[in-house]
């Protein structure tokens, strides 16, 4: 099988929300280091659980700074854990019941070091934790109507909530749950895919791939981009600065990070795998009304980056789908 086969294979099994080892970086601004969970890097997990009557399991937090006031069960990731097993650990500690998460609704990032990964997860045993059974970790759980006055510790979780609930009822993405695949570093997997919106042209699809190593001239396999997060930069940033490095400025495209097809974690070995992936769908088209050819994709300016025409046509159908139903993870940037 031939390397354009062998990539459109590859494609696919990211759109199928599979993984793909990380084992080189196309842009980065400095020298890769693995990043160390509770030190260089923060995982926060939250979960929303309803119950058969539509309300939302809720925890009285026990902290000094927000005491009394209520939450969803939530916390930070701790080391050597999974995102799934932190996201189950917090739920018992905070609300005395066991749950199984359904799926990944958001994902938000304020820079590399702190990530939120909010599921909607169903309970699968327990009980509610009572005031008498009040520790460190909460005061109680309990059921809300989302009506009954409920001095929040944020607002934030109102638009989570929201989520839940509209993906309880009519799931628009299919199931996204966390691949077990290790990775050092913070990093974005790109799928940026030009589609020209002509309905007559519907079978011009474009991938971009890297034909080459960030620090060296030589050809390697044509792969899907990966950047890298450092510092404070967001992932999303990153991903951005990637784009702007390998195309010809033009004040006539617009770029769209549309979602998350899936995340990739394991977390195992602590301070070696403790990074994460995210492998993500991003779209560029031009502006309507600007003038020029806008059947072709825009052209490159470093030679490590080349145009792909998706043959395939199942494969060309499943990406056109997924940009036009927008069936994929949010992913929030709040930097």
């Amino acid at each position: 099988m031939g390397s354009e086969g062998l990539e459109e294979e590859t494609v696919e099994k990211i759109l199928n929300g599979e993984g793909l080892e990380v084992t080189e970086y196309d842009w980065t601004p400095e020298e890769p280091k693995p990043v160390t969970l509770r030190s260089n890097v923060c995982y926060i997990v939250a979960a929303v659980i309803f119950n058969a009557k539509g309300e939302v399991l809720m925890v009285q937090e026990a902290k000094k700074d927000c005491y009394g006031q209520w939450y969803l069960p939530a916390g930070r990731m701790e080391p050597g854990e999974s995102i799934e097993e932190a996201v189950q650990r917090e739920v018992k500690e905070e609300a005395g019941v066991d749950c199984q998460p359904v799926t990944m609704l958001q994902v938000q990032e304020s820079g590399p070091q702190w990530i939120r990964f909010t599921f909607l997860a169903e309970i699968t045993g327990g009980s509610l934790k009572t005031r008498a059974e009040a520790d460190s970790e909460s005061l109680q759980a309990q059921w809300w109507d989302r009506e009954a006055h409920l001095p929040l510790r944020a607002w934030d979780i109102l638009t989570l909530i929201e989520a839940g609930l509209k993906y309880h009822q009519k799931p628009w993405f299919p199931v996204c749950l966390p691949t077990d695949l290790p990775c050092e570093v913070v990093c974005q997997r790109i799928l940026l895919v030009f589609a020209p919106s002509d309905p007559d042209n519907e079978e011009n699809v474009w991938l971009l791939l890297c034909n080459g190593s960030a620090d060296s001239d030589a050809e390697t396999h044509p792969h899907l981009p990966v950047s890298l997060a450092v510092k404070k930069h967001t992932v999303t940033w990153a991903g951005r600065r990637l784009l702007q490095e390998c195309m010809v400025p033009c004040e006539a495209l617009h770029v769209d990070i549309s979602g998350i097809l899936s995340v990739q974690h394991n977390g195992r070995v602590h301070g070696k795998t403790d990074g994460l992936c995210l492998n993500t769908l991003v779209t560029v088209e031009y502006i309507e009304g600007f003038p020029g050819d806008h059947q072709s994709p825009p052209p490159l300016e470093n030679k490590r980056y080349k145009w792909h025409k998706v043959i395939n046509q199942r494969l060309r159908t499943k990406i056109l789908q997924r940009i036009k139903y927008n069936s994929l993870l949010p992913l929030y940037s709040l930097r």
